[in-house]
């Protein structure tokens, strides 16, 4: 009778534990629908402020596309370190995975710092968020990714902490499966940015 009540108390636990797993990728896919309606609406501002400069430069005038498509590679790049530790992941290998989140830390921080020094530029060129409505836009739309990615940044410190600690446990490959998630989702956002904010103004 003990064992029974064992069994069915285990099967218990594991089906609650399988349903929270679930409902929390569930739950991730729900916020990324969220931030894909955000992204979406702020795309939309965009394209209607694009050429309200009020007299002021356009994008032609400030953009410099060699310098964004290095942070578009940089950012490429970290998506396919992400991959990596993703693939070490799966075949158990603790260690490569927090190597290969660390790479993608360091490819992510370069792009945050490229992205903060091209709007220290602009802003010191006389070129901030408050010139036109076309800058405001573009502060607005490309600062908003910046702060995903910094959150992004933030969860793969926090991820190598945990895997470090407690190894690759369920509970620790579901949470980096979400930021697996997360962070490819931010790459294919700065795509859209990279080809609806500056390379439409070079075509």
């Amino acid at each position: 009778m003990t064992s029974v009540s064992t069994y069915r108390a285990r099967d218990h636990h594991d089906s609650h534990g399988h349903d929270d797993g679930t409902r929390t990728t569930l739950g991730f896919w729900i916020y990324l629908m969220s931030d894909c309606l955000i992204f979406a609406t702020l795309f939309a501002t965009f394209g209607v402020l694009a050429n309200a400069t009020a007299g002021g430069p356009s994008g032609r005038q400030l953009f410099e596309l060699p310098y964004v498509l290095g942070e578009t590679l940089l950012l490429l790049a970290s998506s396919f370190t992400f991959g990596m530790g993703m693939l070490s992941a799966h075949a158990n290998q603790r260690g490569k995975v927090i190597r290969w989140l660390a790479v993608t830390f360091v490819l992510g921080a370069a792009f945050i710092g490229m992205e903060v020094y091209e709007f220290a530029k602009l802003v010191s060129d006389g070129a901030g968020p408050s010139t036109s409505a076309f800058l405001s836009s573009y502060f607005v739309l490309v600062g908003t990714h910046g702060l995903h990615v910094t959150s992004g940044l933030l969860w793969i410190v926090v991820m190598m902490h945990q895997i470090s600690r407690f190894g690759l446990t369920p509970v620790t490959r579901r949470r980096i499966a979400c930021l697996s998630l997360f962070w490819h989702f931010l790459d294919l956002v700065w795509i859209c940015v990279f080809s609806l904010v500056y390379l439409r103004e070079f075509l």
